[in-house]
Formats: structure tokens, sequence, C-alpha cells
């Protein structure tokens, strides 16, 4: 590959020399030489990594741990004789993979995208002569054209130059756009080279010749472009937590059915062959068969919660992990701010006016105190507003309809000055016929001002200037007072920077505005330095990007929930010090880093530093993605938004990239894992409200189906313990009944309960935590599985017992009784997970205050179970299948009143709890 000196040693050199270093010359390559380079160097493409076919990616959903347990069960289902069953939990396997995989499949890697942003066209100079070639062809040594609305195809240094400002923000994460010129200058960003472009930004007006120096995977883009595929998406802490989870009930139901079986040997001498199939029945009794799809419906309620809150999620797993969310690193424009610049102030000598409405709409007005004032009505303030809108190259469209905001071509900053003559009521079409533009002198980074001179319909011509105070007022040697121009004193210019200087530390940005009179011997033709000169200083105007009014509260919410928030931006340190104060991320002594001290920093005094209060400022590409792997790195679950190209490393890096929807490029969207289609930092925290909800959905789900496997073992504990004198009360068809049959419905209504009171006041859940928690073991064992296990062996002997077979005389192992007293503990069972399916809605707080029956998808399930109950007693063939007989109506009424004491029994037990809680200060939320 062709060796060349380094960006900035070219961007010095003088143009011959670096033409010579490059080989090239102001007539291009010839055509001979660029092939040549073409071979040496490479297509100028971002190369993509090795794809996983869509094959692979269908097959994934179904060997995960838990789809294979799900195989196994169908097959010792079908060994065990119940094919039916076997095929249903097939089948629940197959939907379940299905579905997941057809929510993950339209994603895509990163580098699709990035292929997709360089332009497909571009205009060279080769043998002399002006061509059009595919930018898959462009060379270093290539000479270019760039004119506006052009995105750029490679690195390049400019030759030829004409007011060209290009958008960098996709590179840099700054909105500002970014003059360039023939001559060096270095800025104070990584891309603020003043005579170089880069791949994929784009030329936001004006025009330039430049020669490439980097293509393809060498350019800035392409380096990023290779860091973001060489970082590994790992598991989701969800898909490690399921994993275990499986290990653990595997080994578990193991465990059980080798004992059982030992047991059935031993103790009752079952023959060996049935013994086994006993023992195979009690393993597939104890696997959750459901956990799958209650979890992926959890995750797609989830997914569905988080679309309405403008939250656009990629992959199902990614939900749940938004919930364990400890850190967010979140960027500043557009996201905690509105990407809006707006005019706050203005400020004259001697007069300061409030200007009011936010954004790019004209609805606010300019006020003294509380006069509004209006065009026309104060000559100073006019001449002001006159200079900001005749010195002015952006126009503004008006927003097609309310979902769409105002179209802006041109500079951010000066939409904000075309708004504001619009809120002072200012005639601007008139204004622009009578004074025509005459010349102009485009922004210049080196100058940080730019002029026009117009001319009035009287003849008489005007230098109007605008820009950074500090140039603009070494410029003036007069000034303008209440309507009169006068010699500028050290006092007015100390008076003047004092007021600058109030105003940058709130956070506000000033632009000068100064004018003079040009007279007619004048010549136009000279340059902007001859011409700018002996200025009246008029005033300034005083704006900034405001907070998003949401962000406030979204900013409590989180400091409530115990979530980290740290600011990582491209702006100065000022503005962003003063915006994370002025809505509560950070205090008066956050500690401020910069890009250029984090450069300084190693990765352990750097993973120190995130754990303080603290915010970035200045930062480059490779930094931020620093900062999300030291939070990382001390343990925590980072949550990491981004748009430009150079957040795609970070946004991968992160346990949860967010991308921004609307100023978000393709790269940032395909790196992420969710997508902010309002750009609103408010929607992330509404979106970890969800994950919350989820993970504590699925904890609902285990507590429910852990604690009916109580009274399904409990019968055959009695089996084996009274040595096969107390017949199985429970049989494993019946068993599997609950498992599959009966109880999956309601346990996929809990997949989809709203959130609980209070799950935003308390903090995330330890990175150690698990779903199966010793809370969740001990109410699903000995508080819920006790209630029904003493409830369906009372059925089961009341049955007996009714029927004279006991304490009188042996307890009948077949026949009607036999039948009946079985029928009778499989409903009772089915009446208690009624009641059970209500208790675990809630962790503490009262059904009855989110509503009895609010949950339509546990309604449904209740009525599906007690009717699936009634096809299994009544119909003749599943009479056989499932050993079952018709009950009585006294059956009926006695299984219809068990749920009433169930249900308040628990509702009396958290009543309890949440009234200690309450003496001792503490919330039911912190309950874990």
């Amino acid at each position: 590959m062709t060796q060349y000196a380094t960006n900035d040693q070219l961007a010095q050199m003088p143009v011959d020399q670096f033409y010579q270093q490059m080989g090239s010359s102001p007539a291009g390559l010839p055509t001979t030489e660029a092939d040549q380079r073409l071979t040496t160097d490479g297509p100028n493409t971002i190369q993509q990594g090795k794809r996983t076919s869509n094959f692979k990616a269908f097959i994934k959903n179904f060997t995960s741990l838990m789809a294979i347990l799900l195989w196994v069960s169908g097959i010792i289902a079908i060994l065990a004789g119940m094919l039916e069953l076997g095929i249903a939990i097939w089948a629940v396997n197959v939907i379940n993979g299905v579905f997941s995989f057809w929510q993950e499949h339209a994603a895509k890697k990163a580098t699709d995208a990035l292929k997709e942003l360089l332009p497909t066209y571009t205009t060279v100079v080769r043998d002399g002569k002006t061509v059009q070639i595919n930018a898959n062809d462009l060379v270093p040594g290539d000479v270019f054209n760039i004119q506006t609305g052009n995105r750029i195809s490679a690195d390049a240094r400019i030759v030829q130059c004409e007011s060209l400002q290009v958008d960098e923000s996709a590179l840099s994460g700054e909105s500002q756009l970014v003059s360039k010129q023939v001559a060096y200058h270095k800025g104070s960003g990584k891309y603020d080279e003043a005579n170089l472009v880069y791949a994929g930004t784009i030329a936001a007006q004006g025009n330039a010749v430049a020669v490439a120096i980097q293509t393809g995977m060498k350019t800035e883009f392409g380096q990023i472009a290779a860091l973001t595929e060489g970082e590994k998406k790992v598991a989701s802490p969800l898909e490690i937590e399921l994993n275990r989870l499986t290990r653990e009930i595997s080994v578990i139901g193991m465990l059980i059915g080798v004992a059982f079986f030992i047991a059935a040997i031993l103790v009752v001498h079952t023959p060996v062959a049935k013994a086994f199939i006993f023992a195979l029945g009690m393993i597939v009794a104890f696997i959750p068969e459901g956990l799958l799809p209650t979890v992926t419906l959890s995750l797609a309620n989830g997914v569905q919660g988080m679309s309405k809150h403008h939250a656009l999620v990629k992959e199902l797993n990614s939900v749940e992990t938004l919930g364990e969310t400890t850190v967010i690193c979140s960027d500043k424009t557009g996201t905690l701010t509105q990407n809006q610049m707006t005019i706050e102030h203005i400020w004259l000598p001697g007069q300061q006016y409030d200007v009011t409405g936010e954004g790019y709409e004209n609805n606010g007005q300019i006020k003294r105190g509380n006069q509004p004032v209006a065009f026309g009505q104060n000559a100073d303030l006019d001449l002001l507003l006159r200079a900001s809108f005749l010195d002015n190259d952006t126009q503004v469209e008006a927003p097609k309809d309310a979902q769409h905001g105002p179209k802006i071509m041109g500079s951010p900053t000066e939409a904000a000055l075309q708004i504001l003559v619009a809120k002072a009521g200012m005639k601007t079409h008139e204004i622009q016929s009578t004074n025509p533009r005459v010349k102009e002198f485009g922004f210049d980074s080196n100058r940080k001002r730019m002029s026009t001179v117009n001319q009035a319909t009287d003849g008489t011509k005007t230098l109007y200037t605008k820009g950074a105070l500090d140039g603009i007022l070494a410029l003036c040697d007069t000034i303008l007072v209440q309507g009169r121009v006068r010699p500028m004193t050290d006092q007015d210019k100390t008076q003047i920077e004092q007021a600058n200087q109030a105003f940058a530390t709130q956070g506000l940005r000033s632009l000068a505005v100064a004018y003079r009179s040009v007279t007619d011997s004048e010549d136009l033709n000279q340059t902007a330095d001859q011409l700018e000169h002996h200025l009246t200083f008029i005033g300034l105007t005083v704006m900034s990007d405001p907070p998003r009014p949401e962000v406030y509260e979204a900013v409590k919410r989180c400091h409530t929930a115990d979530i980290r928030i740290i600011m990582v931006t491209g702006d100065g340190p000022t503005t962003a010090k003063s915006v994370a104060v002025k809505i509560g991320i950070n205090g008066e002594n956050v500690r401020i880093i910069t890009g250029d001290e984090l450069a300084q920093m190693s990765d352990s005094d750097l993973e120190t530093a995130v754990k303080g209060d603290v915010l970035f400022a200045r930062v480059a590409p490779e930094q931020k993605y620093r900062i999300v792997k030291a939070n990382k790195a001390n343990g925590e679950i980072v949550a990491s938004t981004g748009d430009g190209v150079n957040d795609a490393p970070a946004l991968k890096q992160a346990d949860i990239g967010i991308a921004m929807g609307q100023t978000g490029t393709d790269v940032a969207k395909e790196a992420a894992d969710m997508i902010l289609t309002d750009d609103n930092f408010a929607s992330i925290v509404a979106a970890i409200q969800e994950g919350r909800t989820v993970y504590a959905d699925i904890q609902k789900f285990l507590l429910y189906i852990l604690n009916s496997n109580v009274p399904e073992a409990v019968p055959s504990i009695l089996y084996l313990f009274s040595g096969g004198l107390i017949p199985l009360p429970l049989t494993v068809m019946q068993i599997l009944t609950v498992d599959l049959g009966t109880d999956m419905m309601p346990a996929l209504g809990l997949g989809s309960e709203k959130s609980e009171p209070g799950i935003m006041d308390q903090p995330p859940r330890p990175r150690n935590a698990h779903l199966l928690n010793r809370r969740i073991i001990l109410k699903a064992f000995a508080w819920y599985g006790l209630i029904s296990s003493v409830i369906s062996t009372a059925a089961y002997f009341l049955v007996n017992y009714r029927y004279g077979g006991w304490p009188h005389q042996a307890l009948a192992s077949s026949g009607s009784v036999y039948l009946q007293a079985t029928t009778m503990t499989l409903a009772a069972i089915v009446f208690c997970q009624i009641a059970m399916a209500e208790n675990c809605r809630t962790k503490l707080v009262s059904v009855f205050k989110i509503g009895l029956f609010s949950n339509h998808r546990i309604n449904f399930g209740i009525i599906f179970e007690v009717c699936l109950l009634a096809l299994i007693i009544y119909v003749p063939i599943l009479q056989g299948i499932f050993n079952t007989t018709g009950l009585t109506t006294l059956d009926w009424v006695v299984l219809a009143t068990i749920p009433i004491p169930v249900f308040l029994v628990e509702e009396l037990r958290k009543f309890m709890v949440r009234r200690h809680l309450s003496r001792e200060g503490k919330s039911p939320a912190a309950v874990k």
C-alpha cells in the first residue's frame, strides 16, 4: 500500500511540496497512475466483516440452552407415552424461535450503512480533464471537486476554496458548521484543521477543489468502521441469566427425577420400567416449559411499550438490559437539549432585552422588562435586527405539519437570527428588496466573522458584520449608544467584555454585531481585511441550545432510581457544565475532563474518574469508546447515546447502545440496540421503566409456575413415604396438565403485567442478582406452594372420606372413587392457581390498588384454565387420557370457594408487611 506523510504533515506543507509528496499535480493523476494506485491501495470502500447467514441466525434461536432443554423434554414426554404433550412442548419451542428470529431479522451490521453513506460518483481531474468516476475508484492523489450538498468521498486537503462550510457532526459530534480554507490552521478539535476535509462529512455551503490523501479503510471514517466491526457484541445480561437459570432448574429436575426413581424402586418396589417413566414425568414436570414464551412475550410487550415512548428496540433482550442500566453516557446536543439554537437575550450598551419562545418557532416576543418591543420602536434595536437579517445566508422554511419542525437550510446560528427578526415583526421581504446585497465575505474560521455590503434604494452602502466578540471588538473604534455614535472607550470595552463573560458563565453564546457606512469611492473588490475596519459596535445577540422541557423530570427520575448520568459532549467545558448543572445532572463542583486531559489519562485513572461527579467535554470518537469501556470495567451496566459515525464503536461497546432517530447517521442506528424516534433523553428513562417491568414480570412468572410444583410433588412424596399405602393422588399426566395446560395462559398473562407503583423508586438490581432468588424460592415453596399443597391434599382425602374409604379402610388405588379423588386433587390445584395468578401480580402493593380485573390476559387465562379443566373432566376421550371423572355439584361449590381465602390471606400478609415497613420508614418498592 502506498505510504504518505501523516494528515497533519500533509496539511502544513506548501502546496507545491504537497503535490510532489502525493505524486500529483493540479492537472490530476494520469489515468495509468490512478489505475496502478487503485490496484495497490485498493478500492475506496468500507470493507465488510464476516457475515452470519440468515440460516445460522434462524437456527441460533433453537439452540439456546433452554431451547435444547425443551427439545429433550419433548422427547422425554414421548418416551413416557405422552405423544400429545411431547408435540405440544416442541410446538412451543418452534413458535418462540420463529417469533424471536422475526423480531431480530431487520437488524443489519454497521458497515452496511457505512458503505451506503459514500456517494456513488465523484468529479475528478485526470490527465488534465474533468471526468466523473465511481467513488469506489477514487485514489490518493486524485484531484476532485466539492460542491454544496456533496458528501465528501475521501480524506483530502483543500487546494482551492470558496466559502466552504462542512457539516462534520457525523465525525466530531458537534452541530456547528466548520469553515474551510486553503491555508493551514489547527483548530481546537480533532477534525478542525482548516484545510482538511474528511470522508463521510457533508459540504453544507460553498465549493472547493481538494486532493485525496486517504481512501477506503485508511480514512478516519474507515478506521472507525474497523473499530466498530472489531467490537463483538457480548451476550446480554438476560441471556446470561436465563442460561444460568436453565442450568439450575435442569440440575434440580434431574436430581428430583433420580431421587424419585430410586425411592420408587427401593421403597415402593415399583418395577424399573414403571419407575423410570414415573421419574421422567417428574423431570418434565419441573422444567418450566412456559419460560421461553413468557420471556419472549414480556420482551415483546416491552418493545410495544417502548415504541409508545418513541423508542424502537432492535433486539428483544435489549429491553430487559435497559432495566438494569446503572449509568447513562449521554450526548448533550439534541438529546438533553433541543438541538435548536435560540436567541435568549439582546444586549445593547445601556439596554438589555429578553426574547421569549424556544427553538425554531416565531411565536415569541422581544421584551424589555415586561413590555413587548417590536421592530420600529427602537432605533438601536432595529439596526441590530436589520444587520442580523441582511448579514445572513440561511433560510428557514415553515414546517409542513405539526409532526415536523421547520426546514433549516444553512447554519443553526443564523437560523436563530432569522427567527429573532420574525419574532420582532420585521417585514423581511421589504427589507431584502430595498437593501440588496452587493458583496459578501463568508464566515471564516480564522476571522471568526461574516460580512456583507448592502445597498439601499438611495444608493448608500452599509457593511454589516457579525461574529465572535474578540474579533469584532478589535475592529470597532466607535459605539452606538441610545441612537448616538461616539468614540469607544476602554470603559466601553470592559463593560462589553464583562457582559459577554457573564453570559458565558451561564452557558450562553454571544454573537457580536457591528456596522459602518461604505463610501462610493471604496473599491468593493478589496479583501475582507481591507474593508472590515472602523466599525461601530451595535450589540450582542445571546443564544443557547435550550434543554428539553421534559429532561428536568427525567433526570430527577434517574437520580431517584439510582442511575448515574455522565454527559459526554463535543461542546466546550463552560457550555457543558452550564447545561449539566442547570438540568440537575451534576453539581457546581463537578469535575470537567476535556478530550486533551482524557488523552493523557491511563485506563485505571479513567476508571476511577468515572465513579465520581464528572462530565466530559471536547471528546474525540475513540475517547467516548474509552469512557463506556471504563464504566463497564467498574461493573456498571452502561447505556450510551450517539448519532454520528464516530459514536458507532461506543454504541456497540455499551450494554445498550441508543441511537438518535432524527439526527442519527445510518451507521449509528445500525450499531445501536435501540433507536429514539424523538432523540429525547426522557424517552430513555421511560424505556428503562419498561425494562424494569419486564424483569419484574419474568420473576412473577417464575413465582407462579414454581409454586404449583409443590402441590404436584407432595402427592408423589406421600405415595413414596407411605410405601404405596397412599395411592398417587395425582398422576403424571395430571401433573403435566397443570404445567403445559392450565398454568400456561395465566402465566403468560403475568408476562404482560404493567409497571408496579414505585418501580422507579428503587436502584437497579445488582449485577450478581438472579432471576431465581431466595425470596422467590421461599415464597413459591414455603408459602404459596404450602398453601396449595394443604388444600389439594385435603381435597384428595375429603373425597375418600366422603365415600367411606378413609380413615376406616385402605384408600382405593383404582375405580370410580380413586378417579374422583385424583380429579378433585387436580381441580383443587387449578383453583388455587387462580388465586395465585392474582397474588403474583404485585410484590407488596395491594392487587386492589392496581385493579383486580385490570390484566385482561390473566382474566382470559383464568377462564381458559377452568374451561380446559372442564373438558378434561367431562369429555370421555380426555377422561381416559388424563385419568379423570365427573365431579358433583358440591365439589364445584367447594372448588369455587378456594380462590377467595387464598387470595385474601396473601392480601393480609402484604398489608402487614407494608405496615411494618411504614413504621420503619421504608418504602415497599425498596424490597427486593
